[in-house]
């Protein structure tokens, strides 16, 4: 299993940190052997559960133009038409994909083209479902445009994730299938999407990032 660069602070203090916690706690329970045991295979599986958060999976795509990438694993939870108010400032369609603590947390580019926007937004940390986690939450802003369309891709944080790391500036070139970011123990992704493109996932769909078609291009 790949480790994703993100991961490795957190692993190094995590491991430390239980290091230390099993060397304090073993004179208290050297003569307990069960309780041991217990605490070792508590340690082992936090550990193991930190270290599948930053998994890194290899996948490679099939460039497409017309079609649009999912940017992220997890469940779609909203596809509406809405009023996009940041960027475009016109009506959408929004498709949300909420990440829970298991899966993949690389955000992808779901399409290539030019970054017409890079915006970190400081917030709130509602839950990722709440309606307002959207314009409220911790949040970033990514712009793509290409001769096909222009989309937004929007990362949130949420109650668990307290820290969205993004790569690109304004003025690069992302390629399809680029990773552009990465939310640490998961969240939601939003993507807002020109009226008239074709949908190709359902509400509840579990959708694996750089690898299901999202959208197609009309």
């Amino acid at each position: 299993m790949t480790i994703h660069n993100e991961g490795f602070k957190i692993l190094t203090i995590s491991f430390v940190g239980l290091l230390v916690f099993n060397l304090a706690v073993r004179p208290f329970i050297i003569n307990f052997p069960i309780l041991q045991i217990s605490v070792g295979l508590a340690s082992l599986g936090f550990f193991l559960i930190v270290l599948q958060f930053f998994r890194s999976p290899t996948r490679i795509i099939a460039e497409n133009d017309e079609i649009i990438y999912c940017p992220a694993d997890g469940k779609v939870v909203v596809i509406e038409e809405t009023i996009e108010t940041e960027y475009f400032e016109d009506k959408r369609i929004q498709v949300s994909i909420f990440m829970s603590p298991f899966n993949v947390h690389i955000n992808w580019a779901p399409m290539k083209g030019l970054v017409k926007l890079m915006k970190y937004h400081p917030g709130k940390f509602l839950v990722a479902w709440h309606p307002k986690s959207s314009t409220e939450n911790e949040r970033t802003t990514l712009v793509l445009e290409n001769n096909k369309a222009a989309i937004l891709v929007r990362q949130i944080a949420g109650a668990v994730a307290r820290r969205i790391v993004f790569y690109p500036k304004e003025g690069e070139t992302l390629k399809q299938g680029d990773q552009f970011g990465f939310i640490k123990f998961g969240s939601r992704v939003d993507v807002f999407l020109p009226i008239g493109t074709k949908v190709l996932v359902n509400i509840d769909d579990k959708v694996t990032g750089n690898k299901t078609p999202l959208a197609k291009l009309s």
